[in-house]
């Protein structure tokens, strides 16, 4: 369900605000919901499930599975569930992911260890761009075929393992590939063992505890994971909290605009997720939480942030894993503090919607910020906060929905006239972003 492209045009620094809020649900959690719902028994329950384009490609491309999905109010669903192994699909059905990374990559690992399936998987410009190949060679090792060989990027062609056999597997910073693994060990035969060593998003795991015959977890230093193969699922009852990756714009926004404070009410609080509120304490920023609780295996609660005097950041490949979306806007921050910022470990923001460390590069030097790049690491030498009202920002059409609030957030705070294309592209996580703005006090046009 692709929105309708448009540009945002913004000439006019923000003004100081003192405000409450609320963001977009949880991308990771909405999408979540739905593919194990799908696969779980009886009748599933989602509240609060953000409904942006990637949730609805979800929606969609189960549908297309045979899955009963209907909405009984706002943002509220139940989710027929058909069980383990009951998808079904017409042979070479399509199905579109649009721009959900995440969806893509959890559906075809559920789908990779379903019996007789045979469908085309694809997406929009931006998605047929990020390679498959760490997908394809966990999955073929369930037993899965992707064709044409040795093409990694979308369209492709799935044929289902018929006999998929669990596998043991070392994690590494990529969410997406851990739970790509679960899922496809849920509905293998025998036992699927996962070794984490670095801790990443464990919404997957959260969300599969009750099922303690299908899942067993043990943490120490390393965390190990083994799933049951074959074992029933329990349905779902779930509500979304919000998203700490779409809170991090206003989280950035605040502390930097002068005399400005923040509070932003129930917010997902999930320790895999809040690198990036925990890197900004460490130098300086005033970030509290406040109103803990846990729901559905989740931490939630508010974030109190005020305008706060920061210094430059260093973030070594530790910080990476808990922290991965929220870069773009941690360039953005390290622009905007007096010294040398210096990010290491981030070689994989090349593969994301866009090359993020490659495009913010451009976005900075339009306003005259200096920055040095490697494969692996970039360098920013921070100028403060400055006014840029006769400088220009153009962001080109990239599909990285991240990358166009990074930059709106720099305009409203250097005042540089700015115009971000194809920003539909929030849509995908936040589409209640301008809103949002808005009503802190930010003025931009848009152009169709």
């Amino acid at each position: 369900m692709a929105s309708k492209s448009f540009s945002v045009i913004t000439k006019n620094k923000i003004k100081p605000f003192k405000k409450i809020i609320r963001v977009d649900s949880d991308k990771s959690i909405s999408i979540r919901s739905f593919l194990i719902g799908a696969i779980s028994e009886d009748i599933s329950t989602v509240k609060n499930v953000l409904e942006s384009d990637d949730v609805f490609s979800t929606i969609d491309c189960l549908k297309k599975l045979g899955v009963n999905i209907e909405k009984t109010k706002s943002r509220s669903y139940r989710i027929y569930g058909k069980g383990l192994g009951s998808l079904f699909a017409k042979k070479n059905l399509k199905l579109d992911f649009g721009n959900s990374g995440t969806a893509s990559r959890l559906l075809i690992s559920i789908l990779s260890t379903t019996p007789n399936i045979e469908v085309i998987v694809t997406g929009d410009k931006s998605l047929r761009k990020r390679s498959m190949k760490k997908l394809i060679y966990l999955m073929s090792e369930f037993g899965a075929t992707f064709l044409p060989k040795n093409k990694y990027y979308f369209p492709l062609k799935l044929i289902s393992s018929q006999i998929p056999i669990g596998i043991e597997y070392k994690a590494g910073v990529s969410a997406q590939l851990k739970s790509a693994v679960i899922l496809a060990g849920l509905n293998s035969f025998g036992n699927t063992k996962i070794l984490e060593v670095v801790r990443s998003r464990d919404h997957t795991e959260n969300m599969l505890l009750k099922n303690r015959n299908a899942i067993q977890i043990k943490s120490s230093l390393k965390k190990n994971i083994k799933i049951f193969g074959k074992q029933q699922l329990r349905k779902l009852d779930v509500t979304v909290p919000g998203d700490p990756s779409s809170a991090a714009f206003f989280t950035a926004l605040t502390l930097l605009n002068n005399q400005s404070n923040l509070k932003i009410k129930d917010v997902g609080l999930n320790k895999t997720r809040i690198g990036f509120y925990h890197l900004l304490k460490k130098h300086g920023a005033i970030i509290k939480y406040d109103n803990f609780k846990k729901q559905n295996n989740e931490i939630r609660g508010d974030i109190l942030i005020k305008n706060s005097n920061l210094k430059s950041i260093r973030a070594g490949k530790a910080y990476y894993a808990n922290a991965t979306d929220e870069y773009p806007i941690l360039f953005v921050i390290a622009a905007l503090i007096k010294g040398t910022s210096v990010f290491t470990g981030i070689k994989s923001l090349a593969e994301k919607e866009s090359n993020r460390i490659k495009e913010m590069q451009n976005i900075l030097q339009q306003i005259g910020v200096k920055s040095i790049s490697s494969t692996d690491s970039l360098k920013i030498f921070g100028k403060g906060i400055f006014n840029a009202e006769n400088k220009k920002i153009i962001v080109p059409n990239l599909g990285d929905h991240r990358i166009c609030m990074s930059a709106f957030v720099l305009a409203l705070l250097t005042g540089a006239t700015t115009r971000i294309k194809n920003f539909e592209t929030v849509n995908t996580s936040s589409p209640s972003f301008l809103k949002i703005m808005e009503n802190l006090g930010a003025k931009f046009e848009i152009k169709n």
